[in-house]
């Protein structure tokens, strides 16, 4: 069926206002570049979207459906056995889209910055995007302002807390030079317009005759349009994405890993973006179904790499099925670098029982040991780490690559 009831209006393509700027000339540069950033710039306004309607080309309609399909079926699939692989699928999907902006970090690395050391390295920023993927989730049944900016402030609250939470309040662009917007590839909107596009924006989400795919791949695209913080942006909009599917019913148990699928050609993607603020809608929503497709491809490789990992465990662990060895074996598959703190505040067990318990995942090469210390030891679950890695690898990177 058609995406909407009229296709007589085509979609609005991003309008121009001209803005005065003063250059800060304390930034060292030629004489040449000061002159090109004098002067007044341009910067995007959006049109409303809110009442917009869009149709699709046929063949375009029937695969956003199948790929609805597929993640429909995923996420049913998975929803008998949710705990190991909600939370991993979720980290995965995180370290995706933190790559898409250039974060990037072993599964190791990520895992141990959860448990051991937040702070400022890659790994702990991708850290704090499952944290923005979560707060995302949570807040699923309610997309609004405040939301976003939950998102936002998760998201952003250890790295840079005095922009976290909060639309930005400054001129943004994307690309050029820092001395200003003049030689940029995209200007957002001035920030006087990001609560009224946004207030749009929301309005469009909150409709329900839209198919989910399409409807978030558009109130996606709307979004990094908007640009509406001073950083995170694509982190966030994407953290979006997933809480549209969960609020539309489209997923209900798992975060299937869509940012993976659009790092199969991250120039598509983004020049997607360039088309929509063009006014062409269509090369979103191609991208945003594509993406789906290879999500549930290569999110089912991962299951099914964890499943046999669980299954050699079986063979190898020495153990009585109903001791508590078994409750950290089923830990590590949705946390794999552990510590006996950690065990004792997920499972409830005495500290003085774990390193008894932990004993023969380690006699059997489960689980390594990482620290030097005597005390506030920890350990790592190498073949879950190693499944995760071969899923990021397969997920690639791959600018300009066709598809």
């Amino acid at each position: 069926m058609p995406v909407s009831r009229d296709n007589t209006r085509g979609w609005p393509a991003v309008q121009f206002e001209t803005l005065p700027w003063e250059i800060n000339e304390a930034i060292p540069s030629s004489r040449s570049v000061l002159r090109r950033h004098r002067g007044p710039y341009r910067a995007a306004v959006l049109l409303p979207i809110a009442d917009r309607d869009l149709f699709l080309p046929p063949d375009l309609q029937a695969g956003v459906e199948d790929a609805s399909n597929e993640v429909t079926r995923f996420d049913a699939e998975l929803g008998h056995e949710i705990a190991p692989f909600s939370s991993v699928l979720l980290r995965s999907e995180s370290a995706a889209s933190s790559k898409i902006e250039n974060l990037t970090a072993s599964a190791r690395s990520i895992a141990e910055a959860e448990l051991l050391s937040p702070g400022r390295s890659n790994a702990s920023l991708i850290v704090a995007n499952a944290r923005a993927m979560t707060s995302a989730i949570a807040l699923a049944d309610h997309i609004n302002a405040r939301a976003i900016l939950e998102m936002h402030g998760e998201l952003l609250k250890v790295s840079t807390p005095a922009i976290a939470g909060r639309w930005r309040e400054e001129q943004v662009w994307i690309g050029g030079s820092d001395l200003g917007p003049h030689d940029a590839m995209f200007v957002p909107p001035h920030h006087r317009h990001i609560p009224a596009a946004i207030d749009d924006l929301l309005a469009y989400i909150d409709r329900d005759n839209i198919p989910v795919l399409v409807h978030a791949a558009i109130a996606h695209a709307q979004f990094e349009t908007i640009h509406p913080f001073a950083d995170g942006n694509g982190r966030t909009g994407r953290a979006l994405i997933h809480a549209h599917l969960r609020n539309k019913k489209l997923i209900r148990n798992v975060t299937v890993p869509i940012s993976a699928g659009l790092l199969a050609n991250t120039d598509s993607y983004f020049n997607a973006l360039t088309d929509y603020r063009d006014g062409n809608p269509i090369a979103i929503v191609e991208q945003i179904t594509r993406a789906s497709f290879a999500a549930v491809a290569n999110g089912r490789r991962l299951v099914d790499d964890l499943r046999t990992v669980r299954a050699d465990w079986q063979e190898v662990v020495k153990a009585r099925r109903a001791t508590n060895t078994w409750r950290i074996v089923d830990l590590l598959l949705r946390h794999p670098v552990i510590n006996a703190s950690f065990i004792a505040e997920q499972l409830s067990i005495p500290k003085p029982h774990i390193y008894r318990s932990i004993a023969p995942l380690i006699d059997a090469g489960v689980l390594a040991e990482f620290t030097d210390r005597r005390r506030n030891k920890a350990w790592r679950a190498p073949h879950v780490l190693r499944a995760l890695d071969d899923f990021a690898a397969r997920s690639g990177r791959r600018n300009g690559a066709t598809t």
